[in-house]
C-alpha cells in the first residue's frame, strides 16, 4: 500500500492516470442515456450569469463534470491530499478550474478562494462531506461560504443503473458504460448574511437534507436502495 501511494505521488504517473480517468468518464457518458431532473432549479442562475454554490457528496464526484454546462466557469474545491490532486487533474480535462482546500478542516485559505471566485462571478463546487467524511454529512464550511458571499446553494447528484459502490468511506459510485443514468438537482437554499448559530445550523441541516433527498431520488429512479449517511460520531 505504501508503495502504491508513493507511485501515485509521482507526477509521471499521475498525468497519464488522470488523462485515462477523464477518457473513461467521457466514454461512460457517451455510451449511456442520461436524463436531468430538476434542471429548472439552476437554469435561472445560468441565464442571469449569477454564480451559485454547487454542492454534491464526495462519493458522487465521478460523473459530476457532466452536470455542468460546457464553457461556463466553475471553480471546484479539492483537498490537497494526493487523492484530491488526482481528482483535480482529472476534472481539468473538462475545463473545470480547481482550488486547493477543505470544507471540513481549517478551511481559512479555501474560504477566501471561494469567496473571491463568487465575487468575480464564478460559481464554486464543494463536497460538504469531503475530504474525509463523515459520509453524507454536511460540514459548516459550505454554510460559511454561502453566508459570507450571499450566494445560493444548490444540491446535485447522479446515479446510474449499472454501477458499483465501493467500500470506501464515501461509498464512491463507479458507473459502468452502456447504461442509463440521471442527474437530479435540488431546490436553491439561501443563508442569511446575519445568521446566528441556530440559523447556521438550520441551514447546514437543510443543505444536508437536500443532498440526501436528491441522492435518494436519483438512486430510486435507477432501481437502487438508498445509501445511508454515516452515523453521527462514527
Amino acid at each position: 500500500m505504501r508503495l502504491l501511494k508513493g507511485v501515485l505521488r509521482s507526477d509521471a504517473v499521475r498525468r497519464p492516470l488522470c488523462w485515462l480517468g477523464a477518457q473513461y468518464i467521457r466514454f461512460v457518458h457517451a455510451t449511456s442515456r442520461w436524463e436531468v431532473v430538476g434542471a429548472h432549479n439552476p437554469a435561472p442562475y445560468w441565464q442571469r450569469d449569477e454564480p451559485f454554490i454547487l454542492a454534491f457528496w464526495h462519493g458522487r464526484i465521478l460523473m459530476m463534470p457532466y452536470s455542468w454546462p460546457r464553457g461556463r466557469a466553475i471553480r471546484m474545491l479539492i483537498s490537497g491530499h494526493p487523492d484530491g490532486q488526482i481528482i483535480a487533474r482529472t476534472v481539468r480535462h473538462f475545463g473545470i478550474d480547481t482550488a486547493v482546500g477543505s470544507s471540513t478542516r481549517g478551511g481559512g485559505a479555501a474560504l477566501r478562494v471561494m469567496l473571491k471566485a463568487l465575487k468575480e462571478g464564478v460559481s464554486v463546487g464543494i463536497t460538504p462531506d469531503g475530504p474525509r467524511g463523515p459520509r453524507m454529512r454536511a460540514s459548516e464550511g459550505v454554510v460559511q461560504v454561502a453566508r459570507l458571499s450571499g450566494a445560493t446553494v444548490i444540491a446535485c447528484t447522479y446515479s446510474a443503473a449499472r454501477r458499483r459502490i465501493l467500500g470506501s468511506w464515501d461509498r464512491f459510485a463507479i458507473v459502468w458504460p452502456f447504461t442509463r443514468g440521471v442527474f437530479v438537482w435540488g431546490k436553491p437554499i439561501s443563508v442569511p448574511r446575519h445568521a446566528d448559530a441556530n440559523a447556521m445550523e438550520e441551514a447546514r441541516l437543510a443543505i444536508e437534507r437536500s443532498l440526501n433527498e436528491v441522492t435518494i431520488e436519483a438512486d430510486k429512479r435507477m432501481g437502487h436502495p438508498p445509501l445511508e449517511p454515516a452515523e453521527l460520531g462514527s
